[in-house]
């Protein structure tokens, strides 16, 4: 099989050793071009170690990137965390066509963020499809899924580093045997379950103190460890991770305003919320290092008693 890869960073490359690692030929790789100064993309490395021709175009639309493919002469292309707009003319010229990964159980959770988005909304399950690409985002058929369950304490890097990784580096070896078989037509997604979702970014992350606290806890875990959620202290950003929650039960363990920090422990801070509180154990403050909660509340001076978020 002659399969040539468009994708970046870790995913990309893990898909390319476990493609070669059965025996199967990359014919060429296709990442976006970099921006100076950023970390080098391992995909491109990997592939240039191993003497694999690399593309880098500003855009799959042009022309030239399709002109590059044909002249791979590839069976299949696999999308391994693509953010690029792969157009059909792109995606129809190898013999069988091209498939695509996706860490969400589509048609929930379409868009660019879609391994926080299930946590911070409070989902039970999450997964991996594989699927046809379409010029809709997100919208092809579907050649195969896998679900896992989202425990109550999971972040979004344990659940994607632990079990969104590794199974969508399988899944896209099962499905491209598939495609290459004949037996990856795939299903059209159910229009009535579907969701779309933007990028979570720091805008989405800030939390709102005044919320419950199941929702507040969900967007803590659901951002850490990126993009983190953050509060305000003394006018600068205060960054959330390794959160616990803790309900209330009576009206007694509601202690102070919402925001409001009610106690620093050995290993953690509380923060009052509604209906509860949520403990964190580390802390990182207007950029600096990530560090345990109560090193940090004593090094920038957070005590018991002060409101977060103004």
């Amino acid at each position: 099989m002659r399969i040539a890869i468009v994708g970046q960073r870790d995913f990309g490359q893990a898909v390319l050793e476990a493609i070669l690692g059965r025996g199967d030929a990359v014919a060429g790789v296709f990442c976006a071009p970099e921006k100076p100064g950023v970390t080098p993309d391992p995909l491109r490395i990997a592939a240039e170690e191993r003497g694999i021709p690399v593309h880098q175009f500003a855009s799959l639309k042009a022309e030239e990137a399709g002109q590059a493919l044909r002249a791979l002469d590839a069976d299949l292309v696999i999308l391994a965390y693509v953010l690029q707009f792969v157009p059909q003319d792109f995606a129809t010229v190898p013999r069988h066509g091209t498939i695509q990964f996706h860490p969400s159980l589509l048609p929930r959770h379409r868009g660019p963020s879609s391994i926080n988005w299930p946590i911070i909304q409070g989902d039970m399950h999450t997964g991996i499809t594989i699927f046809r690409p379409t010029d809709g985002l997100d919208e092809g058929p579907i050649i195969l899924q896998k679900s896992t369950p989202i425990g109550p304490d999971e972040t979004v890097g344990g659940i994607y580093f632990d079990r969104l990784f590794p199974m969508g580096v399988a899944a896209l070896l099962e499905a491209a045997d598939l495609a290459v078989g004949g037996g990856a037509q795939g299903i059209v997604q159910d229009e009535s379950l579907a969701s779309y979702e933007g990028w979570c970014r720091a805008g989405e992350a800030r939390i709102n103190w005044h919320n419950h606290v199941d929702l507040i806890y969900n967007l803590v875990r659901g951002c850490d460890p990126a993009p983190a959620a953050w509060t305000l202290f003394n006018g600068k950003t205060l960054q959330l991770f390794g959160a616990r929650k803790h309900p209330a039960r009576t009206f007694s363990q509601v202690k102070g305003n919402a925001g409001a920090v009610a106690a620093i422990g050995d290993g953690s801070l509380l923060i009052t919320a509604q209906g509860g509180q949520i403990e964190v154990s580390k802390l990182k403050f207007d950029g600096g290092k990530k560090l345990p909660a109560p090193q940090l509340c004593a090094e920038i001076g957070l005590q018991p008693g002060t409101v977060l978020g103004d």
